[in-house]
């Protein structure tokens, strides 16, 4: 007997007993979309911060100042953060180190911000960051409608934005033609608008989208206070150079840091490519227990369509003596039992997939995630569920080949 005519065979006895086969079908569909969905979940979760994150690009790295953990006695552990990186520290290392690679300073001026035109306003969330003129070349923005700040406008500081997406839905109707040069009110202080930006989606719900731009000069001048802390962000050429240039940026830090040969760094470097190989290493022990959860509820529906294919053995023990009587070999009886148990788990891991890609990708948008079609975790899915359908059809394709066809023609 061909193959082919096997697995037809197959499938009829699948239809013959279809409610108990829907049931087992369901029950490997929900470990399935368990493991396809929360892995999916994970997956576009960590695609997204790590298109986000690239706004450090991948050759690039950030300065910033040191912060230590330390324990309290009785109390919650505190963070000792070492000096802010001045305004003339950042613009000296900036001038020193422009001719390896590009250099932008930023300033966080705050966090929450409340913007207004005319009767509309945002919620006390906006961030408004001060930045130079290679802000948008280092970090990914990209500006939609309008267009950047002129080296006028930086040096003199003018009071003009360059706002996200979210703010011209909340304030222009999702109008970014209306919105330019148009005046905002920032915390009661006057800007012109001269730029949208692209989106760029949410990341763990920072809002990527919910930002102002303004010129350094002027966030320093409205938002400035004695000990604040600048930012630094480098972009290297390529990735071969990375190492040799972060080399360099260390030493020209220590430098403005007036920090001693035998002083250890009182600042800190950020590789965007480890923030994201940080974010991948975390996410192994909640990627195992998806796994562990799908893999205990493909237990359980192992364990039942093993009980159904040894159920069906029994009913169907004249049958297979007919079947031995008439010319049917042991690897034939073997090959069809093993078949339907296969086509059961497949079917049971098609409708887990089919059902886990939009659970996960709800999940993951849920929380600023994007869209994403997993097809290593589907090809898992329909992996494991081969095995699963092996090994809970193997006994019972044994034992219907080992039945004696005599006694089996007997059976009642």
């Amino acid at each position: 007997m061909k193959y082919k005519e096997v697995f037809f065979l197959s499938l009829a006895n699948v239809r013959a007993n279809l409610l108990r086969s829907i049931l087992t079908l369901i029950i490997i569909a929900i470990g399935i979309m368990a493991l396809v969905g929360i892995l999916t979940s994970i997956d576009s979760m960590i695609y997204s911060m790590s298109s986000n994150f690239s706004y450090l690009g991948a050759n690039s790295f950030s300065i910033d100042r040191k912060s230590t953990e330390f324990r309290r006695h009785g109390r919650r552990n505190k963070y000792k953060e070492s000096a802010p990186f001045t305004y003339s520290q950042v613009t000296e290392f900036k001038e020193r180190f422009s001719d390896l690679a590009v250099v932008t300073i930023s300033y966080g001026a705050t966090g929450s911000a409340t913007v207004q035109f005319e009767n509309k306003k945002t919620n006390p969330t906006t961030r408004i960051r001060g930045i130079d003129e290679n802000y948008f070349k280092v970090t990914g923005y990209e500006i939609q409608n309008g267009r950047n700040f002129s080296s006028h406008e930086l040096e003199d500081g003018s009071p003009q934005a360059i706002i996200g997406t979210e703010i011209v839905k909340r304030l222009f109707d999702d109008d970014a033609d209306k919105a330019l040069n148009k005046v905002i009110l920032i915390n009661n202080q006057k800007y012109q608008i001269i730029g949208v930006l692209k989106s760029r989606g949410a990341t763990m719900n920072q809002g990527a989208d919910r930002r102002i731009f303004i010129p350094l000069l002027r966030a320093k001048m409205d938002y400035g206070f004695a000990n604040a802390n600048y930012d630094l962000d480098v972009a290297v050429p390529n990735s071969i150079e990375m190492d040799n240039v972060v080399s360099q940026a260390t030493g020209i830090v220590r430098l403005i840091r007036n920090l001693k040969p035998f002083e250890e760094n009182d600042f800190e470097i950020f590789k965007s490519d480890g923030i994201v190989e940080f974010l991948k290493e975390n996410t192994v022990k909640l990627r195992a227990a998806a796994i562990a959860i799908g893999l205990m509820t493909l237990l359980g529906a192992a364990i039942g369509l093993m009980n159904i294919m040894l159920v069906s053995v029994t009913e169907r023990t004249r049958e297979i003596g007919i079947a031995k009587a008439i010319g049917a070999t042991r690897k034939v009886i073997i090959y069809q039992f093993l078949t339907e148990a296969i086509i059961i788990c497949q079917l049971g891991g098609i409708l887990g997939i089919l059902l886990g890609i939009p659970v996960g990708n709800i999940v993951s948008f849920m929380v600023g995630g994007q869209f994403l079609i997993p097809w290593a975790w589907i090809i898992l899915g329909l992996v494991v569920c081969m095995i699963v359908g092996i090994l809970s059809g193997i006994y019972p394709a044994l034992k219907a080949a080992n039945l004696d066809p005599v006694e089996s023609l007997r059976y009642e």
